[in-house]
């Protein structure tokens, strides 16, 4: 067995890479920065979505990958598609895909266009489709809780079953290392409780100690604040259409299929939130 992993320095990849340390299972990372990345002796090879020639050597040898869409990339087509079908033809016999809840319908969502290329064929993938990550708070709304104490998004009064990245790596190594039983599945994963983003907020102040709030977004005024924020266009567009879709309840149902899969509880926003609350605190 050999694994190339995609994303290794993100919040998912991140744990993917732990837990296949943990459980011994050999596998490279795929870095655009080879000799930047420091991952304790791990292999690390060329990989980059935009260079095509970089495909085929990263993936030789491997018969399965953990493929995670860069944010920054919205042509899935002409990268994450192109990348996959070099993979099918050096031998590679396992795609785990992380999607997005809601991939399947909406073709504007990137992820749409790896979702019906892995399904084209028969078996060889899996699909986690994740609902919103408890580490958008860490990420996304980071800036915000910090510079403003607020949560800033236009998602109405809509709730959502936030799930810790932790866990969908978990998830994910599960299947890597045993492939067999996930052949040509697909998983909605969501955290075990649905809250509204003034639960969201009030946990925040709980954990840190001073009042954070959620201030409901119009449309126009989060496209303008993340365009300030200079955030590239494509990803606006995809940021606001996620987030907005929350006030139709896309991100509320709580499914137990994640906790089926870890064979244990998933964790809870409230636990994601004490074990990283020193990336909200003000520095002085």
């Amino acid at each position: 067995m050999m694994i190339l992993i995609t994303g290794a320095s993100g919040n998912i990849g991140t744990t993917v890479v732990e837990c296949l340390r943990a459980r011994q299972a050999p596998f490279r990372i795929g870095s655009r920065k080879p000799n930047s990345v420091s991952q304790d002796g791990a292999e690390i090879v060329p990989f980059d979505f935009l260079n095509a020639s970089t495909f085929r050597s990263a993936v030789q040898g491997c018969n399965a990958v953990f493929l995670l869409r860069p944010p920054a990339i919205s042509d899935t087509r002409k990268t994450l598609n192109s990348f996959l079908d070099v993979a099918r033809s050096q031998g590679v016999q396992h795609i785990v895909f992380v999607s997005v809840a809601g991939a399947a319908d909406n073709p504007l969502v990137p992820h749409h266009a790896v979702e019906q290329h892995l399904r084209q064929k028969s078996e060889g993938w899996t699909i986690l489709r994740p609902g919103f990550f408890a580490q958008n708070l860490g990420d996304a709304y980071r800036d915000d809780i910090v510079q403003d104490d607020r949560i800033f998004l236009p998602a109405g009064a809509g709730r959502v079953a936030f799930i810790d990245g932790r866990d969908i790596a978990e998830v994910a190594v599960n299947v890597l290392i045993n492939p067999a039983s996930h052949q040509a599945q697909i998983y909605t994963l969501t955290g075990s409780e649905s809250l509204s983003f003034v639960e969201v907020a009030t946990a925040l102040s709980d954990e840190l100690g001073r009042a954070i709030v959620y201030q409901p977004a119009s449309v126009p005024g989060y496209f303008s604040h993340l365009f300030r924020r200079k955030m590239p266009l494509e990803q606006i567009l995809v940021q606001t259409i996620l987030h907005v879709g929350l006030r139709f309840g896309q991100a509320e149902a709580v499914a137990n299929t994640l906790a089926k899969l870890l064979g244990h509880p998933p964790r809870k926003l409230r636990d994601y939130v004490r074990d990283y609350r020193d990336l909200w605190l003000k520095t002085t």
